[in-house]
């Protein structure tokens, strides 16, 4: 028996929504700031590897000490897909905003405890093992943490904006790599190098609890996002199909009915998070150990490449909303697989203008993608899977993603070419090509499952006459391959003489 299909209505006006400023405001700080925190220990663990190493693996080579420094960054991520399956769960059962409170309390907390943790000369073999806990309960919580974010600013923001409101989000990213970089470089050049490696290194760690409470205040101020309270709404007023598509749904399901969305979603967190741990993790490392670059230069020269990715973050976004997500993709990408080479011949020629040049390029090449990220990702899924969808593909994407500081260093030490990190990347480039090439354009669209979002009133008016215009435009397609239809079968009727009868 065929199913009676549920008739349409028109779009008018006053189902657009409309987004208030002050709120969109807000949210996109309260997102950027516990994403922010989360890459500001990215970035301090990754500029003071090479303290870790000494202070938890003394026993180890130099080689030995940096790449167990680098495993331990990169372990956590076997703990993320878990913590994204589980606040994904949440996310859309409970809401946005209450999970992005509590992922943020967890981050703080095990930051904070990286820095109480006493040396392998003091307590042994527990001191590894209590960093290790420590990175894992990290890990856990960032598993939700910037799926969740990039979820809330795209719910918050307007179908025209999206792209440069998201763009914020990697902003604050950048932003937190750059602090947790300077505050190294600070505490470094007050206390002295040995003062570092013997106390100093814990300092940047106990920030992360005073940024941890602003983030949380900030989080737990807002409202739900507009996406996710139509949902919710939804499911009150007692919608059956909406009920159907509540929050219960399997990753089974998920996968069958949204593996194209998936495979698109793994292919750009893979693409954009190798380059961002290659350039931003594990080149200050390979400035310092492989080249010989004094530690403080080279992490000078990366502060000063990401202060250059600030300004350019933002306007990425801006072109994307004009242009859309998929030419970024595929200039990214087309961009690392050809210059990729070129990038570490200049980085391994000793000549430092040269190699603050290699490193722009993959600055840029790496702006490309997270320019787009936050905003392609969320509109690939509907509103009732959204969370648990893009925290499961993206925190297994990041599982593959988080072990590059660890090859890269491994890759290098094993086969004594300075040219392995150019190779990986290239084989990521290629990954996001075929991306590119296959993905869904999703600029300027309302999301999935949600209602069209504008700044005002006007704009309302605007996107309802667009909508209609699209649909006269689509009717005038459908009439012209109905009348060549139709001259097609007048055409074959004349060729049967029965029916021409």
């Amino acid at each position: 028996m065929l199913k009676r299909k549920k008739k349409v209505r028109p779009i008018k006006v006053s189902d657009v929504t409309i987004i208030d400023d002050s709120r969109l405001k807000k949210a996109i700080t309260a997102a950027s700031l516990g994403n922010a925190m989360e890459w500001f220990d990215f970035g301090v663990y990754g500029f003071v590897a090479y303290a870790l190493g000494k202070v938890f693996f003394p026993d180890a080579s130099p080689s030995v000490q940096m790449i167990a420094a680098l495993g331990t960054f990169s372990v956590p991520f076997l703990i993320r897909p878990l913590g994204g399956l589980f606040f994904g769960m949440l996310g859309d059962k409970y809401g946005r905003q209450k999970i992005l409170s509590i992922t943020i309390i967890i981050m703080s907390l095990s930051t904070f405890c990286i820095g109480l943790i006493p040396s392998y000369a003091t307590i042994g073999i527990w001191a590894p093992i209590l960093l290790l806990l420590a990175k894992m309960a990290q890990g856990f919580s960032v598993g939700g943490e910037y799926t969740g974010a990039s979820i809330f600013v795209a719910e918050y923001s307007p179908d025209r904006k999206r792209g440069f409101m998201g763009s914020w989000l990697d902003f604050g990213s950048i932003a937190g790599f750059v602090c947790g970089a300077g505050v190294v470089v600070l505490i470094t050049a007050i206390v002295g190098e040995d003062n570092f490696l013997d106390w100093g290194w814990r300092l940047p760690f106990f920030l992360a609890l005073p940024l941890g409470v602003i983030g949380l205040y900030l989080r737990h101020a807002l409202e739900e996002t507009p996406a996710f309270q139509q949902h919710i709404d939804k499911l009150e007023q007692g919608d059956k199909e909406g009920l159907a598509e509540g929050p219960k749904i399997s990753f089974k399901e998920i996968a069958t009915r949204h593996w194209r969305s998936l495979l698109t979603c793994v292919g750009i967190v893979i693409s954009t998070n190798v380059t961002y741990y290659m350039l931003l993790t594990y080149m200050p490392s390979y400035l310092s150990h492989n080249l010989h670059y004094s530690e403080e230069h080279g992490v000078l020269i990366i502060i000063a490449i990401m202060i250059g990715m600030l300004f350019v973050q933002p306007v990425i976004g801006l072109l994307s909303d004009r242009f859309g997500r998929r030419p970024f993709i595929l200039g990214g990408s087309l961009a690392l697989l050809l210059l990729a080479i070129p990038a570490f011949i200049l980085i391994n020629s000793n000549v430092l203008g040269l190699i603050f040049a290699g490193l722009l390029i993959l600055a840029v090449i790496l702006n490309a993608y997270t320019g787009v990220m936050a905003s392609t990702l969320p509109a690939m899924f509907p509103t009732h899977i959204r969370y648990s969808a893009l925290a499961s593909a993206f925190n297994i994407s990041v599982l593959v993603a988080g072990v590059t500081p660890t090859v890269a260093a491994w890759l290098v030490e094993s086969t004594e070419n300075l040219m392995m990190p150019a190779y990986y990347l290239m084989v990521v480039a290629a990954i996001g090509l075929v991306t590119g090439i296959t993905m869904k354009e999703t600029a300027n669209k309302p999301l999935k499952g949600a209602t069209p979002a504008a700044s005002d009133i006007a704009e309302a008016r605007e996107i309802v006459q667009e909508h209609h215009d699209n649909i006269e435009q689509k009717i005038e397609e459908i009439d012209r391959e109905i009348e060549e239809l139709q001259a097609k079968r007048t055409n074959l009727v004349h060729q049967h003489p029965r029916i021409n009868e």
